[in-house]
């Protein structure tokens, strides 16, 4: 059985790891933009200098910019993850404040 003590250890746990989990956000999202950047730039910088067709320049640029591509979409995958770890704590929050209600009830009959 969880004690009132453990449920107060618990979520001050939790807090503070959420209180973490707001800077991890930004430095992701933070991330996430200059990958975004880096991305755009080496596209277009490839598109401009091709020849050819517009279809053919686009499939070019797109070939040159490919690990960008990726290291934007692992920035995307990284934010994804912080954002649903914050998410699960918000989650275990709201259990263990819904444990904390029942203990009281218990300890009043």
């Amino acid at each position: 059985m969880i004690t009132p003590q453990r449920i107060v250890e618990e979520i001050s746990e939790l807090t503070r790891e959420n209180s973490r989990g707001v800077g991890a956000v930004f430095d992701a999202e933070r991330k996430l933009a200059e990958a975004e950047y880096d991305l755009d730039l080496v596209e277009q910088k490839a598109f401009l200098a091709s020849e050819g067709s517009v279809a053919e320049r686009t499939s070019r640029a797109r070939l040159e910019a490919a690990d960008h591509r990726l290291r934007r979409d692992l920035a995307k995958a990284e934010l994804n993850r912080v954002r649903l770890k914050l998410k699960a704590i918000d989650s275990s929050l709201m259990a263990l404040a819904t444990q904390a209600k029942v203990l009281g009830v218990e300890s009043r009959m």
